[in-house]
C-alpha cells in the first residue's frame, strides 16, 4: 500500500462523525462491541458497518472474546496516521528544516 493509499483508508475512516465518537470512546481501552451499541445507540449493522472501516484502516483492532468482539486503538497505526498527516501538511521549505535540524 502506497503511502497516497494508507493516508486515503485513514482520512475515509476518520471523515465520519460516528466513527471519531468511536474512536473518542476508545481512548479509553478496550471496548466491547456491546458497549459501543449501547453509548452510541446504533443497530447493529450500523455499528458493524463502521467498525469494519475504523478496521480496515488500520487504526482499530478487534478480537473475539466468546461471542463478543472487543475493540482498541491500534497505537502504531494511529502515530503512522499522524506522520502522513503531518508529511502531507508540512511545506517543503519546513520539510528541508526538518530534515537539517535532525542531522
Amino acid at each position: 500500500m502506497t503511502n497516497t493509499e494508507e493516508l486515503t483508508a485513514i482520512a475515509k475512516a476518520l471523515y465520519d462523525e460516528k466513527r471519531q465518537k468511536i474512536i473518542k470512546i476508545l481512548q479509553d481501552g478496550e471496548t466491547c462491541a456491546s458497549v459501543l451499541l449501547k453509548e452510541m445507540k446504533l443497530p447493529q449493522s450500523t455499528l458493524a458497518f463502521h467498525m469494519k472501516i475504523l478496521c480496515d484502516s488500520g487504526l482499530v483492532t478487534g478480537r473475539y472474546v466468546g461471542k463478543w468482539k472487543h475493540y482498541k486503538l491500534n497505537p502504531a497505526k494511529r502515530d503512522r496516521a499522524v506522520k502522513l498527516m503531518q508529511n502531507l501538511l508540512t511545506d517543503k521549505a519546513e520539510k528541508a528544516e526538518l530534515k537539517k535540524n535532525a542531522k
